[in-house]
């Protein structure tokens, strides 16, 4: 699989809508975890990210501009144990809850699948690192059969041994539109290049300016564990 520049996929994209980055700094050190999420409407733009324990959560920036919390405010990541758990809706929670009681991070899954919101569909992204034995990270999408309300596609990939450098990369849609066209094919093959400053820069510059919100990202240690994160919102 072609690896790509992420700079150029985020800037010839004007709205990949939500997005998850999985995979291993150029160093080699840390596992890398980043999420953005990006808006249209007023609702979508009157987000913030907050640290929330391990994990985050998002949060209206304007209280009283909140009209539906329903699929904008939950939390994209949470920790449990050894395993970081990144997602585009409330199906973090269920992914937590049902990895707590032993099941795999794809049955924990087969109880959710894409958003409610015809027409659109929106396509539930979640990743997980595992880093209970060695480190270790996997992807899946639920997305509806072109647009079929009736049917749900599930696909779930893992990546063991990742490589120094390299991350994979999946969003929501595959760029602007009415209804938003989702996400095809496997996730993207990227580069992960420079140290946690260097790589928020690099995402948050290169995503559309009009439609971003928040980013996060987080390099674990994966020897110690140690979690270094960053968090930008353009409400701020």
């Amino acid at each position: 699989m072609e690896i790509k520049c992420i700079s150029n996929e985020l800037r010839s994209n004007s709205y990949p809508g939500r997005g998850i980055i999985l995979g291993k700094s150029e160093c080699g050190r840390y596992a890398v975890a980043a999420y953005f999420i990006m808006g249209r409407s007023e609702n979508s733009r009157n987000r913030v990210f907050v640290k929330d324990g391990e994990g985050i959560r998002t949060e209206a920036f304007d209280p009283a501009k909140l009209v539906d919390p329903s699929l904008i405010i939950y939390a994209p990541v949470r920790v449990l144990g050894k395993t970081t758990i990144v997602t585009n809706g409330d199906q973090t929670d269920t992914v937590y809850e049902q990895m707590a009681v032993g099941k795999t991070f794809e049955q924990s899954l087969r109880i959710r699948k894409f958003e409610p919101d015809e027409p659109n569909f929106t396509p539930r992204i979640s990743g997980i690192i595992d880093m209970e034995n060695g480190f270790s990270y996997s992807m899946s999408i639920l997305k509806s059969a072109d647009g079929d309300p009736a049917a749900c596609h599930r696909f779930t990939f893992s990546y063991d041994c990742p490589m120094d450098g390299i991350g994979h990369f999946i969003h929501t849609y595959q760029g602007d539109g009415n209804p938003l066209p989702s996400f095809e094919g496997e996730p993207e093959k990227i580069r992960i290049t420079g140290d946690i400053d260097a790589f928020t820069e690099k995402l948050w510059n290169n995503i559309n300016e009009d439609n971003k919100v928040s980013l996060f990202v987080r390099f674990i240690d994966i020897e110690t564990g140690e979690c270094n994160t960053k968090i930008i919102n353009k409400n701020c």
